[in-house]
């Protein structure tokens, strides 16, 4: 009997110290299982939205491997190393934005890039990422929920970056950036009151923004979203074509590649911002709601990490991460179903695209190491 007492606590430390490789790489399962079904499903759909490209394919394959490193990458990084780096990056992420006024590299009448040799990039997607950090920084060291004064300077923080990529012109990535960084301040508790006041304020703002800052095609992508039949062939060409689109496919598709409108090409930027309308065709209501349901898990597994965070800025960083991504789904699904302005916001890890792919995936990435994280930071 005393010979097999000894045994048990040897059993139990064998099993403990069993290989796991989620552990090792700090990855959180239940969120690289659904990162892994996104970009599957998400390049199965992509095949057909490109008409059978395989270099296109095989292009945002090397995307999808080289988010996957990153994301390992910065699920590694110690949370408190973000809040230490957020105000240099913010500031840097800053400057870049006003360079890009100066230096930018134009395309399609918006100036969004800066160009050094061969490689271009947008400063607005480090912004996306710093942004929530920074303001989850600054609250985490105040007093929750957040006073006014503390309100008003973290609205001055995100308004300047808004925008200046508002003026680019890119409206679609400058309300990802304030939505991010809003629900940052709604997750330190903010009264509704001021919930109310910034509706408020969002509605009187509207005004000088209408008359002074949107650019005239911006204008009419909000007029003909309230009647598209206006310009049938012009303006409301996108919103008609992807409401067809959606509306043939039934519940059960016409068929994986049987899609009349992304096949015979008229239905437009069906790879990147209208690529649900694709699928919703071929796939049909079923296979609109099986995606529904992986970001919807996604959510809710970022938000349980938030809940669960060992600190104030871990719990604030992660729900702004979860929300965002809410954002993301929500404005492109919004926007191809005709219920709100197109504004060029890519679906997340379907739409074709390099920079936002490895973007999300670094922000999973973030979304792990708060998952992660034992240590007490900024209480």
């Amino acid at each position: 009997m005393q010979d097999v007492q000894r045994q048990l606590p040897l059993e139990r430390k064998s099993t403990s110290s069993r290989f796991d490789v989620t552990k090792i790489l700090n990855i959180d399962l239940p969120i690289m299982l659904i990162v892994l079904m996104l970009t599957v499903y998400g390049s199965v759909v992509l095949y057909s939205a490109s008409g059978k490209d395989l270099d296109l394919l095989f292009r945002q394959f090397k995307f999808y491997l080289l988010g996957y490193v990153v994301m390992v990458f910065s699920a590694n990084i110690p949370i408190n190393w973000y809040a230490r780096w957020s105000p240099l990056l913010y500031s840097v992420g800053v400057l870049l934005l006003f360079a890009v006024f100066f230096f930018g590299d134009g395309a399609k009448g918006a100036q969004r890039w800066l160009k050094i040799g061969d490689f271009r990039f947008q400063p607005s997607e480090l912004i996306k990422l710093v942004l929530p950090m920074f303001v989850g920084l600054y609250l985490s060291k105040q007093i929750l929920p957040p006073r006014l004064p503390n309100l008003v300077l973290c609205l001055l923080v995100i308004l300047v970056p808004t925008i200046l990529i508002l003026l680019q012109p890119d409206l679609g990535t400058s309300i990802l950036v304030f939505s991010s960084s809003a629900f940052v301040l709604f997750m330190a508790g903010i009264g509704w009151w001021y919930v109310s006041g910034a509706f408020v304020s969002l509605a009187l703002g509207s005004i000088p923004l209408w008359l002074y800052v949107l650019k005239d095609y911006q204008k009419q992508r909000i007029l003909t979203l309230l009647d598209p039949e206006s310009d049938k062939l012009g303006a409301g060409w996108n919103i008609i074509q992807s409401k067809t689109a959606i509306g043939s496919g039934g519940w059960s598709g016409k068929g994986w590649l049987a899609g009349t409108q992304s096949q015979l090409d008229f239905l437009p930027e069906s790879q990147t911002d209208f690529i649900i309308a694709v699928l919703a065709e071929e796939f049909g209501l079923r296979g609109v709601l099986i995606l529904l349901i992986l970001y919807l898990f996604l959510i809710l597994r970022g938000l349980w990490i938030a809940f669960h965070a060992e600190s104030s800025f871990g719990r604030l960083l992660a729900g702004g991460i979860a929300m965002t991504f809410f954002i993301y789904v929500f404005v492109n699904m919004g926007m191809v179903a005709g219920l709100l302005p197109v504004v060029g916001v890519p679906l997340p890890l379907f739409s074709l695209g390099g920079t936002s792919v490895v973007t999300l995936l670094f922000s999973i990435g973030i979304l792990m190491a708060v998952g992660g994280d034992k240590r007490v930071f900024g209480k």
